[in-house]
């Protein structure tokens, strides 16, 4: 941030055992010179992010040439007919991500905070909730944090993680179930001990207020003004909550029971995907691919899919890993598929949507963190090209987040590991 006028990010009070942070405002961002809005009637900015905890091929996964005229590579062949809707990534990471074992990397793709796991680490927020901070309330669900299990990508501002949802029956039936009187009741009560827990808060600040220095009075005006807009965020949650949920021409989805079954379970969720973004139930989702030690029912796989992660180059192990890898792709391309062919207004919602899509290993076997793969399709920018960056010199991948950031509306100049002076022109 380069205002000197930019409120603190960390301006938080403590009293009672509660902390109460300050959401983002306005105010937090300088001016960056942007255009006006678009008009009320132009389709939200989505994000759907997708991370494959385990590692993509990269000998398959990246193309040999750069440009707009590269030969697909066995997986992209897989998106052939989504070419001129993403975008190929390559010479990009997250510097500093030498942690605590070889796979903590997976807990900072989103945040990009330096040696996950080591002593003294905690983690930052992820890109999915700090734009959640900022639009979340204009949608029923601020987020949708999924998983093929608990684990996810998404961390608070306080470097928590939240945990994935990995049951597609309970994410649909949160979405589009309209719940009983009970239920809707117990919710409401929910949100009232939110406002009673911050009434505290606020009639200590209140008492502190006769005891402090221009400087802190300050800081309390701050955090008033915080605690405004709180309220506001609570008033529209209870709006929700008594608002009637949107109906869909969809059946619940049957979960799958066979936790090894990491694919059926991401197909469901990938499913899910274009119902939430359509019904504009939420406008940010991320979802991981959590890395398993057992045999996934993939056919011609009989080795447990972390053991084939770590190939040391047997041709073997590579194939079988090829089989679990294609059909994460194939799943990738239904996805793709399905949110081209939902019309919205001149467009479709894949013209709307950003979906990443990558890995936090540029190479499995090694545990190496640096040359990641990474695939961004539809969300507005211009695609159908291979970007290819100096592999042993790789630029942030926090710089490709700030143009994802801006396209969503954040009026931001970095992100975590950013570099101001590269953060332009990337897509």
């Amino acid at each position: 941030m380069t205002s000197s006028s930019t409120l603190s990010r960390r301006t938080f009070l403590r009293t009672s055992g509660v902390s109460l942070a300050l959401p983002f405002l306005d105010a937090m961002w300088p001016g960056l010179g942007r255009a006006a809005a678009p008009a009320a009637t132009a389709a939200p900015k989505r994000l759907v992010t997708v991370c494959a905890s385990l590692g993509i091929y990269p000998a398959d996964f990246f193309p040999q040439a750069g440009g707009r005229d590269y030969q697909l590579s066995p997986y992209l062949e897989t998106l052939k007919d989504h070419r001129n809707d993403f975008t190929v990534f390559s010479g990009v990471s997250h510097p500093d991500q030498a942690g605590a074992n070889g796979h903590t990397s997976e807990m900072t793709w989103l945040t990009s905070a330096r040696h996950p796991g080591l002593g003294g680490f905690r983690n930052t927020i992820s890109l999915d909730q700090l734009v959640a901070e900022k639009i979340g309330f204009e949608t029923r669900f601020p987020s949708l944090v999924l998983g093929t299990n608990s684990g996810s990508q998404s961390y608070t501002r306080s470097g928590v993680m939240i945990p994935a949802d990995s049951k597609p029956s309970r994410i649909f039936a949160k979405l589009f179930l309209q719940g009983s009187p009970d239920e809707v009741r117990r919710q409401m009560q929910k949100l009232k001990e939110g406002r009673s827990i911050m009434d505290a808060v606020n009639a200590e600040a209140k008492r502190l207020g006769g005891r402090m220095g221009a400087a802190d009075r300050d800081k309390l005006d701050e955090y008033f003004t915080s605690v405004r807009e709180m309220e506001q965020r609570l008033a529209k949650a209870e709006e929700w909550t008594l608002k009637a949920k949107p109906k869909v021409d969809a059946q619940t989805p049957k979960d799958i029971e066979n936790d090894s079954d990491t694919i059926g379970r991401l197909e469901l969720l990938f499913d899910l995907i274009p119902l939430a973004f359509q019904t504009d139930s939420t406008r940010l989702i991320t979802i991981l691919i959590n890395g398993r030690n057992d045999v996934p029912p993939v056919p011609g796989v009989t080795i447990d899919h972390h053991n084939l992660s770590h190939h040391g180059q047997d041709p073997e192990k590579i194939r079988q890993l090829e089989l679990i890898e294609k059909a994460e792709m194939r799943a990738l391309a239904r996805l793709l598929a399905s949110l081209k062919a939902k019309k919205e207004g001149a467009g479709s919602l894949l013209d709307s949507s950003m979906v990443f899509y990558g890995s936090n290993l540029g190479n499995a076997n090694s545990h190496d963190t640096r040359n990641l793969p990474i695939l961004l399709a539809g969300g507005g920018f211009k695609h159908g090209q291979h970007l290819m960056f100096d592999p042993k010199d790789n630029i942030p991948m926090s710089n490709l987040f700030v143009q994802m950031l801006q396209m969503l509306g954040m009026e931001v100049d970095s992100f975590g590991s950013s570099t101001a002076s590269s953060v332009a022109g990337l897509i």
